[in-house]
């Protein structure tokens, strides 16, 4: 919606036609964009002055609310209906008769700053109108024109008072199609627009900051400490794998020769990690899982297996009630050489 209020009347007090209607309701009347036009007589709290109501719509759907007081009284009688009209006004509008100096002064002196205090610095837009053709044209310079010069209010004092108002001053010298349509209206229609305009961006603002109110807030959580760095320390696989054959910990297997002479332990789980012919050997697979017959051959041709024989010597690293496996090694050349062969196996 929006809602102007207009202050002043233009027609000054000689005149001659008191039928004329006002510049608001000519706007209204002859404006394409106005519709549904109504309009009511309300009384200030005081009960006297009065000023005009009128409900219509602009811009198609948009509610357009106007307050015309033509008596400058209600700031004098009724303070708190004047401020009311100004601070819920969206636009200001002032208007004079350029042929009633007196009630130019009378505004200028006294109501003026009266408007200025009650906007408070609102960034209200103020429109001032000053109607009429002046009648004595262009003042002459002699003493007998004198009082026809100071009935009249120039140019320059209503752009002086737009000034302090910080207004916009528009002459019309005649309530016509031109310079009620296009000019005053003109003008008018614009100041409507950015209202409008600020209200949509308004109303935009707050119901993001209502969105963002209700929107569950992330935790905030504090900044981690600082990690320290973490060095890379040296492999020791190979070094722990040599160890487990050196000091046979945890040993399961132990190669013997035919003359039970020396012994030679190791794990099963690695020697089957690397040949077939150790898993075949100690039945990890079977002879039908192995596709090449040499390794069946060569197993059977240098180990034989004893298990639950009975051992000479009990592996340091096994407990008594588990025996290792005893394997027999056949080949008399190899078994010299197995020590050498399980060193390279468990250097990795």
């Amino acid at each position: 919606s929006v809602n102007i209020a207009a202050f002043g009347n233009e027609r000054d007090g000689l005149s001659e036609d008191n039928q004329q209607p006002s510049l608001i309701w000519s706007y209204l009347g002859r404006s394409a964009l106005i519709s549904q036009i109504d309009s009511s007589l309300s009384a200030s709290h005081v009960g006297n002055p009065v000023f005009t109501e009128y409900q219509a719509c602009v811009f198609g759907n948009v509610r357009l609310m106007v307050h015309d007081c033509p008596v400058w009284d209600i700031f004098d009688s009724d303070w708190y209906t004047s401020c009311s009209l100004i601070g819920g006004a969206d636009i200001i509008v002032i208007k004079y008769s350029v042929n009633d100096k007196a009630s130019f002064q009378e505004l200028k002196d006294s109501y003026a700053p009266m408007i200025k205090k009650a906007l408070n610095h609102r960034s209200v837009p103020v429109i001032i109108s000053a109607i009429g053709a002046r009648k004595n044209g262009v003042p002459c310079t002699c003493p007998l024109c004198t009082s026809d010069r100071r009935s009249c209010v120039t140019t320059s004092e209503g752009v002086q008072l737009a000034k302090e108002l910080g207004a916009t001053y528009l002459e019309l010298h005649t309530l016509n199609d031109f310079y009620i349509q296009k000019y005053f209206g003109g003008v008018l229609e614009y100041f409507m627009i950015q209202s409008l305009n600020q209200k949509s961006s308004e109303k935009m603002k707050k119901r993001k900051k209502t969105q963002k109110c209700h929107r569950v807030q992330p935790p905030q959580l504090e900044q981690p400490e600082k990690m320290p760095i973490l060095k890379g320390e040296a492999s020791h696989y190979d070094a722990d794998l040599h160890n487990l054959l050196c000091c046979c910990q945890c040993a399961d297997v132990a190669f013997y020769p035919e003359d039970l002479s020396t012994v030679v332990e190791a794990h099963k789980i690695i020697l089957c990690s690397v040949s077939h012919l150790f898993m075949l050997l100690f039945e990890v697979k079977s002879p039908a899982d192995i596709h090449d017959a040499s390794i069946v051959r060569t197993a059977q041709s240098l180990f034989a297996v004893e298990v639950g024989a009975a051992l000479p010597l009990v592996s340091r690293g096994v407990p008594p009630c588990v025996p290792p496996v005893r394997v027999v090694v056949k080949d008399s050349i190899f078994c010299s050489c197995l020590p050498v062969i399980l060193h390279f196996i468990y250097s990795g």
